[in-house]
């Protein structure tokens, strides 16, 4: 799989588990020690507002806090999805890997955004999962996506205090545990 495929799997991971939010999990706890299930969604839907002005060469400081607070109103699966169909776009558009992407540590082609995308997708697909009792299980080629990616990135995301410390994992754990402890989750998380 490639990276684009790999961000339409993670970021459909995502929303397809939005969408299985019952009214009553929104105030949910997750993985996310400081995020209910609502604040998680309201996160990655914050993303996805972000990712269409980033693809078109804005800036943080353009772009300002026109994302700020909340973003699910009275229907977040709708929001999520309304804002993931318009952040696909902006990825897959033709060139979109190509451009310069003016980040908060600096500019960056538009694929290592993308690859930034497609990990906080799928982990946060796996954390909603977990929270809200559904099936965790990730798409494995979206999996393998990050995991080759990710060997790169983890200690300058550990070492900025993104990720949580990596979780010790038991011989033969699989490639979805190992990515999710490099990334800092315990593969056993349940809610209480």
């Amino acid at each position: 799989m490639d990276l684009l495929n790999g961000y339409r799997a993670s970021l459909a991971e995502f929303t397809e588990r939005v969408a299985q939010v019952s009214p009553q999990q929104w105030a949910e706890a997750t993985p996310c020690p400081d995020w209910d299930v609502r604040a998680l969604v309201n996160h990655l839907v914050g993303e996805d507002r972000w990712t269409v002005p980033m693809f078109a060469g804005a800036r943080i400081a353009d772009v300002g806090d026109r994302f700020s607070g909340d973003l699910l109103g009275d229907d977040p699966a709708a929001a999520a999805a309304d804002a993931a169909r318009e952040a696909r776009a902006a990825v897959t558009a033709p060139g979109a890997m190509d451009r310069v992407v003016h980040l908060s540590f600096g500019d960056a082609p538009g694929s290592e955004y993308a690859y930034q995308l497609t990990a906080d997708h799928l982990i946060h697909a796996w954390d909603l999962a977990v929270a809200i009792g559904v099936d965790p299980t990730l798409d494995p080629a979206a999996v393998k996506v990050v995991a080759d990616w990710f060997t790169a990135e983890e200690q300058a995301y550990r070492g900025a205090g993104i990720i949580g410390p990596r979780v010790d994992l038991p011989d033969g754990a699989d490639a979805q545990d190992r990515l999710l402890a490099a990334f800092g989750r315990d593969p056993g998380w349940a809610p209480d």
